[in-house]
């Protein structure tokens, strides 16, 4: 409490004082003349490039707005000299004393907040920011530029390049709002997949020190989001001196410092070559430019006269003197002002505005530049709604004068001091030494690292855009949980080796991309299959083979019965005997040992592709019950984890394996029938002593295990998925990107896969799995199809045929009965044709041909 009230007597004192220095009045709207309408107040930091811009902006629109309209308005400046406490007793002495109706400067919300407090009067007055802001807050009137839409301009930037992580610096001023300005721009960058790594608010009096922190960091993108002029060319010189403008560097500056570029000598622009900026666009071409341009010039020279080679204006010299003008402008309509008529539309040197919730919009373009040679070239237009103009930004020099985009992190920084190389830790105790295997030379003190994982991880790493230097380090103080805690404490810098990918590994480091497919399977030994019994030719088909062949038969032998029956006697009989004829002949024609001659044309046409189908199918059958019969089949001794669990089998697998835990807490056996093995060589013992009945590996392990092992074992059971073998990185590290970029790189060129295969060539002993290899209907269908097809059609036309010639005879006979009166007659008929299952006798064949030649007449007559 008795800070505040000492601020607020301080700060009272200071607004009353007397003028000193810049401080002073000034009415520089010329010699009065004419009747004065009002007071404007500005209040600027006059000492900085930015503050003397917009005076000078301010008192070029009081002039030209006397001369357009013969109004005075009196401008009264006062300098802020960067300091909230300042502007704030600038803002109190201008209210009070000098009676000003609006006040136009480089205001935040915090400084109008603090002037309310101590005098409820500024209340009445309408403030103008001309500073960045990122919302609005009463009763300022924004006009300078909306800082949400810079920020997501360079998140823009840093999402079109492969950055994943930036630092950012902001200027500590008491001026500075960077917490908020930090926040929004975390929120910018998180639709670009990158993080803020680190962020700092240096002094002016701390850039050296800080950027030597800055420096043995690994990230190398910089970003400064808020800052002078001044501050950073402060910076920008300490950094060269400090070797940070070299090759592998990226740094991007906000429009605080872009759009002053112009104003800026030679020696600035050395020390900034490479960086990328953003600036605010404006239409240059103008004419209203055109005429204000000079103005500009010449009152700024004769105030300054030592910056005369460096007196254009820039954006925010236009943005001074549009909220000079529109100030004016309101005053002159009305006494009193109000953020309603002092901006309903506005077109200014800075662009077409229009007040909306208390903040100035327009459209807001940036233009990109790239800092190159003696000044900056653009590169590229951004906008809010359709983003840059070009697809890609090139072509940039970066610091150093390098066009290849810098990776964004620094190896060197990342390893440590200079001269140390990345420490990778690779397993020693590892089962399966096609893997990792770690050979100790002890005559000449040296240690060998081999193995699967080790070539791998050589060839993605000659895949990286830089070098990396590196020493393996063989871990002997556990097993695969104990090395990734060791990348974790930072006493290893990575970890390589047949590490599998898991949820609760990744609480503490970070996986690459896995190069390896990966899961638990089981691995059992093979037994004989009993091929020779009663039943083995079945197999030799599948069953719906079996029944088609079956149904088929039959099929053509009712088709030939019906074709025959009626020319044929061997089809003839009894009903009993043409059954069995029709049978046997459906049977005898498999073979090729039918007797019965056939005497239709019909019936030769369905036989002939069904003979054909007889011959592939035989020669079919042959070919597999031969294989059956002589080659030896082999299978799985165990199919079924489920049986290994209800019997408590014993199972074995690696000691300090993750399958262990995966065992137990997931396939849920029991920890006392889990056998642990240090060697592969010891599996094959322990299953032939009967201490393991099977032995679970994860997949690659389990392909290591059968190309050592062909004979007798093999995978069996379903494949529980894991995430793969990848290799292991501290969390946040650069190289977890670059490296799964590269493992990615060498699995599309198809040489991992070569690798595998030649490491671990595919298992010998699947061949003699016995699978299904039944033959189905498929190699068939297509004769199948036409046979059936060409059998219907001869079944339908005999049936339309023969049907057609029973009703004309039932039709005649019928006819006959009724006039002759010979009912009994055709009953007598009718009964023994259907006992006999023939056709009707010859003297009935004569009574329907008459009745087909002579007519129902002639009929009477017989």
């Amino acid at each position: 409490m008795c800070c505040a009230s000492s601020l607020l007597v301080v700060i009272l004192l200071f607004s009353m004082g007397t003028s000193r220095g810049r401080a002073n009045e000034r009415d520089d709207s010329g010699t009065i003349t004419q009747r004065m309408i009002g007071r404007i107040g500005g209040v600027v930091d006059q000492g900085s490039r930015l503050g003397k811009e917009q005076k000078t902006a301010m008192e070029v629109a009081v002039h030209d707005f006397y001369l357009s309209t013969r109004s005075n308005i009196s401008l009264i400046t006062r300098d802020s000299y960067g300091s909230s406490a300042r502007a704030a007793s600038a803002v109190l002495n201008l209210v009070s004393n000098k009676k000003v109706q609006a006040i136009i400067g480089t205001l935040t919300s915090s400084q109008v907040e603090l002037a309310t407090e101590i005098d409820n009067t500024t209340k009445a007055i309408t403030f103008i920011s001309l500073a960045p802001t990122a919302s609005y807050t009463r009763p300022i009137i924004q006009m300078g530029s909306n800082i949400t839409v810079q920020l997501q301009c360079i998140a823009d930037i840093i999402r079109h390049f492969p950055w994943r992580k930036v630092t950012v610096i902001s200027e500590q001023s008491s001026l500075s709002e960077s917490c908020c300005i930090i926040t929004r721009f975390m929120e910018a960058l998180r639709i670009t997949d990158s993080v803020v790594e680190h962020h700092c608010t240096i002094p002016q009096t701390a850039i050296a020190e800080e950027l030597k922190n800055l420096k043995t960091k690994t990230n190398r993108v910089f970003v400064l989001i808020q800052s002078s002029l001044e501050f950073a060319i402060l910076l920008f010189e300490e950094a060269k001196k400090l070797g940070m403008m070299e090759n592998g560097y990226a740094w991007i500056v906000p429009d605080d410092v872009a759009s002053l570029l112009d104003s800026v000598d030679l020696t600035v622009i050395s020390s900034m070559q490479g960086v990328i900026g953003i600036k605010n666009n404006y239409i240059d071409t103008s004419e209203p430019f055109k005429q204000f341009k000079p103005k500009f010039r010449h009152k700024y020279i004769s105030q300054y006269p030592a910056d005369e080679e460096f007196a254009n204006p820039s954006f925010f010299a236009l943005q001074a003197y549009d909220a000079t003008w529109a100030a004016a402008k309101a005053i002159e309509k009305s006494e009193k002002l109000s953020s309603d008529n002092i901006f309903p539309h506005f077109e200014g040197l800075s662009g077409d505005m229009t007040l909306e919730n208390g903040t100035v919009r327009k459209m807001e373009t940036y233009s990109i530049i790239n800092v190159v040679g003696k000044s900056y070239r653009e590169i590229a237009v951004w906008s809010l709604n359709s983003g840059f103009s070009v697809e890609k930004l090139e072509p940039i020099y970066w610091p150093g004068g390098m066009q290849t985009v810098p990776k964004g992190w620094n190896s060197t920084a990342f390893l440590g001091d200079k001269g140390k190389v990345l420490r990778i830790g690779v397993p020693a105790r590892d089962v399966f030494k096609q893997f990792v295997r770690v050979e100790y030379d002890h005559i000449q003190n040296t240690t060998n690292v081999t193995g699967f994982s080790i070539h791998v991880f050589e060839a993605v790493v000659k895949r990286l855009p830089y070098e990396l230097p590196r020493v393996y380090v063989p871990f002997n103080a556990g097993y695969y949980d104990e090395m990734v805690e060791q990348v974790y404490h930072k006493n290893l810098d990575a970890a390589v080796g047949d590490t599998n990918i898991m949820a609760y590994r990744y609480h503490h480091t970070e996986f690459s991309q896995p190069y390896m497919n990966s899961g638990i399977v089981m691995v059992v030994t093979t037994e004989s299959e009993k091929s020779k019994e009663l039943w083995a030719f079945m197999s030799v088909f599948k069953k719906e083979m079996w029944f088609i062949l079956g149904a088929m038969s039959m099929f053509i032998g009712i088709v030939i019965w019906l074709i025959e029956q009626p020319e044929n006697p061997d089809f003839g009989g009894s009903c009993i005997e043409q059954l069995g004829t029709m049978f046997w002949f459906s049977v005898t024609v498999l073979f090729f040992v039918q007797r019965e001659p056939l005497r239709s044309n019909l019936s030769r046409i369905v036989l002939a592709p069904w003979f054909f189908v007889i011959l592939i199918v035989t020669a079919s059958f042959t070919a597999s019950l031969t294989s059956i019969l002589t080659v030896s089949r082999l299978r799985p001794s165990i199919v079924d984890i489920e049986i290994l669990k209800r019997t408590n089998s014993p199972v074995g697998t690696n000691h300090g394996s993750l399958t262990i835990k995966y065992m137990v807490d997931v396939l849920n056996f029991l920890p006392e029938n889990i056998k642990l093995f240090d060697s592969m060589n010891d599996y094959p013992g322990a299953f032939e002593k009967g201490d393991i009945n099977a032995a679970f590996f994860v997949e690659p392990h389990a392909k290591a295990f059968l190309t050592k092992f062909c004979k007798g074992y093999t995978m069996a059971g379903p494949i529980f998925k894991l995430g793969g073998l990848g290799f292991v990185f501290p969390r946040g590290s650069p190289l977890t990107h670059d490296i799964s970029e590269a493992i990615l790189k060498f699995t599309e060129s198809g040489e991992l896969q070569k690798l595998e295969n030649d490491t671990f060539p595919p298992d010998c002993s699947s061949d003699a799995i016995n699978k299904d290899q039944s033959l189905g209907p498929g190699p068939f269908s297509g004769l199948l199809y036409v046979t059936t097809g060409i059998a219907t059609f001869a079944f339908l036309i005999t049936t339309v045929r023969r049907l057609g010639k029973y009703l004309q005879s039932s039709s005649c006979i019928q006819s006959t009965s009724v006039n002759r009166k010979l009912w009994r007659f055709a009953l007598i008929l009718l009964t023994q044709k259907f006992r006999k299952w023939q056709f009707p006798s010859r003297e009935e064949y004569s009574i329907s041909r008459k009745c087909k030649q002579v007519g129902k007449t002639d009929v009477e007559q017989i």
